[in-house]
């Protein structure tokens, strides 16, 4: 009994550990992405996409271009409405860097801002920066340019203004860290099937995945948008279904006699 006793007594207040800001999602990753493995790893691409797909779902893009570059970066760039990089009233700092290092931070949870969303509602970019070694978001908005470095989640420097624009868009990179992935590695067809599948859910959304992990050249990001301005000799697709879900079920059609012709939609 009196063992017992002891093991309540030494049970104090002093025992229960609090983590803070994006420290759970390092500790238990599983808990946001699923797993560590393949799947989770490929799950970081999704969400950064699904920021950029949530923007032409509610009318604001209709251009997204996802880039593999080498050391294992991923490149999304979209041409919404970019971040708001102004000072958040609650946090004090930018709101970039509030989405960015916040779970639960972003402009899903009013209908003000998204309609309709398919992410994972304020969660999914802190989520990719707290498991990535490297972050860089670029910001085109109001004619500026501003940007933001991130390691592990935590910011390296405050927000900061690189220059002038005349573009309008979002762009991300990260470096997954491979202190939390087993496996590193992207799957160039799970993309590719991904995408696609998204491509049909907005109609009139043309997406460009670039393959540019091999290339030799030396890319000057910071001196262009997109990637495939560059006009590089690497595998690429692109997609653009006008028709929406009506092109998707054309799609699956294409080998089976449908019975009707006519595809009926509302």
């Amino acid at each position: 009994m009196a063992k017992k006793d002891e093991k309540i007594e030494g049970y104090g207040a002093e025992d229960i550990v609090v983590l803070e800001g994006l420290e759970p999602v390092r500790k238990r990753p599983g808990m946001y992405i699923g797993s560590t493995g393949p799947e989770g790893l490929h799950h970081l691409i999704w969400e950064i996409f699904d920021n950029s797909r949530d923007e032409a779902m509610g009318g604001f893009a209709d251009h997204i271009e996802v880039a593999l570059l080498p050391g294992n970066r991923v490149r999304v760039v979209d041409n919404g409405r970019g971040i708001p990089t102004d000072i958040h009233a609650k946090t004090k700092v930018s709101a970039l860097e509030t989405i960015m290092t916040t779970l639960h931070a972003g402009g899903k949870f009013e209908g003000t801002s998204y309609k309709v969303s398919g992410g994972l509602h304020g969660v999914g970019a802190s989520v990719v920066n707290a498991l990535s070694v490297f972050t860089k978001v670029e910001v085109h908005r109001d004619g500026a340019i501003h940007m933001q470095e991130y390691e592990r989640g935590k910011r390296k420097a405050a927000v900061k203004k690189v220059g002038t624009t005349k573009f309008r868009g979002t762009i991300v990179t990260f470096e997954p860290d491979e202190m939390i992935f087993k496996e590193m590695g992207w799957n160039w067809n799970q993309i590719i099937n991904h995408l696609r599948q998204q491509a049909y859910l907005v109609k009139g959304l043309q997406i460009v995945i670039i393959d540019a992990r091999k290339s030799e050249e030396k890319l000057k990001l910071d001196n262009e948008v997109f990637l495939a301005d560059f006009q590089l000799e690497v595998p690429s697709m692109s997609f653009y279904f006008d028709g929406g879900l009506v092109s998707l079920v054309r799609f699956y059609n294409q080998h089976q006699k449908p019975v009707h012709k006519n595809i009926c939609y509302v």
